[in-house]
């Protein structure tokens, strides 16, 4: 019988991590799924022998390859190549590694909070614990990590 074993961080006692942070490393991220929808559209193109690829559908694909994107990085470490350079890490608000079923309302709750303007977002300005709304609705939190200590040689 398979036990559904949860993966604890080992310091899971940071604090959570201020919107300008965030925004920085959804900058860096957003060129990242920029490009991963480049070599997607490229692919495509080559499949429908060089003709211009639209519709729903292919809409649709980019909307599963961007969340299996951030879902990869959520799930495995926490953290996407953004969130590594700023020093931030997703983990569920008792210190665990977010599940698949978390990441996809975390996904989908983003972008609700980004169509309504980025309200959702903002959000986190006045609100003492810096949560956005989709935090709060998949039970995750992103946290600011410390810097490294240098070993002195």
């Amino acid at each position: 019988m398979a036990t559904n074993q949860r993966r604890r961080f080992k310091a899971h006692n940071h604090p959570n991590a201020s919107f300008i942070k965030r925004l920085m490393a959804m900058i860096y991220d957003s060129l990242l799924v920029i490009a991963v929808w480049m070599l997607v559209g490229y692919i495509a193109i080559a499949f429908n022998d060089g003709q211009a690829v639209e519709g729903p559908w292919f809409n649709s694909l980019l909307l599963v390859v961007t969340y299996a994107f951030f879902a990869l990085f959520w799930v495995r470490s926490g953290q996407t190549l953004g969130m590594i350079a700023w020093r931030l890490r997703v983990e569920d608000n008792d210190g665990y590694v977010i599940n698949l079923k978390q990441a996809l309302v975390r996904f989908l709750g983003a972008m609700v909070s980004m169509a309504c303007l980025g309200l959702g977002y903002v959000w986190i300005i006045p609100s003492a614990s810096n949560l956005s709304w989709h935090d709060s609705w998949s039970n995750t939190r992103i946290v600011q990590l410390p810097k490294r200590k240098q070993h002195e040689q």
